[in-house]
């Protein structure tokens, strides 16, 4: 009888210590399906990451986001991408002028939502956080003024690729790798990545076609430039900016939606 109560109090007290899957919906009407336990741990990164918005946009600068892809993925790696980010972000700030704009990239070590119970943050928990910040307080996107979704262009300068004989150098790129990065090395060793995935990731798909998240980006930018035209206080001409690969998009592109990457509610039970 004891042992029976004991184990029913230890089953009890992991259930408890285990948040449920809940249904989180941004103002916009924008739903992921998310541990709730990790709400805590969303709420204080968005406060340093506003944090950060706000003392870039003290400096006068014009805030943008940067979209990419960041999982290991379809043949892609995770620190290779978050690199890739890198390089972008000072590419164009550079373009514009690193006094005149901040650009925030999602692969920064402030955007990194802490494990839960020894869980890491899914691709639902981080878009629960970028939809709050992208959106913000009354899901008209105020405190960005541009979007910039990372191309095959953006990859092929980040990783030194020059249009000739590109995939023998991504095939170089991934023997380096597997000497410097022992991550990428284990990686390798569990087959989520192999050197012809590698290669045609990072010569054919490299880019935000890939990215479930950044689908979900499209999604949300896409969602506050038609509230803003419907809105007489915002209007046509104070839509956000929505660039790809180097350019301006054009108002077929930025107009049209693309498929949900993680959003949607939890399953009903």
């Amino acid at each position: 009888m004891l042992r029976s109560a004991l184990v029913a109090a230890v089953l009890a007290l992991s259930a408890s210590a285990q948040a449920a899957m809940v249904t989180d919906c941004s103002p916009n009407g924008l739903c992921y399906c998310i541990e709730d336990g990790f709400k805590p741990l969303i709420a204080k990164n968005l406060a340093n990451l506003r944090a950060i918005i706000a003392e870039e946009r003290g400096r006068g600068k014009a805030i943008g986001y940067q979209s990419l892809p960041l999982s290991t993925l379809g043949g892609g790696f995770f620190n290779i991408n978050r690199d890739v980010g890198a390089h972008t972000k000072k590419r164009v700030e550079a373009r514009f002028g690193a006094n005149q704009t901040y650009l925030l990239a999602p692969g920064s070590k402030e955007a990194e939502i802490p494990d839960f119970n020894g869980q890491r943050a899914g691709g639902g928990e981080y878009m629960v956080m970028w939809t709050a910040l992208l959106e913000g307080a009354n899901g008209m996107g105020d405190d960005f003024d541009y979007v910039y979704f990372v191309g095959p262009s953006d990859f092929a300068a980040a990783l030194g690729l020059t249009g000739q004989n590109d995939m023998e150098r991504i095939n170089q790129i991934y023997i380096e790798r597997l000497i410097s990065d022992p991550e990428f090395k284990s990686a390798v060793e569990r087959r989520r990545v192999t050197p012809q995935s590698f290669r045609n990731y990072y010569a054919l798909k490299a880019g935000v076609n890939v990215s479930l998240g950044a689908h979900d980006e499209w999604v949300i930018f896409k969602t506050i430039n038609d509230k803003r035209r419907a809105s007489k206080a915002y209007g046509t001409g104070n839509q956000i900016p929505m660039w790809f690969d180097g350019r301006g998009t054009s108002p077929a592109e930025s107009e049209t939606s693309t498929s949900n990457g993680y959003i949607g509610a939890c399953p009903a039970k």
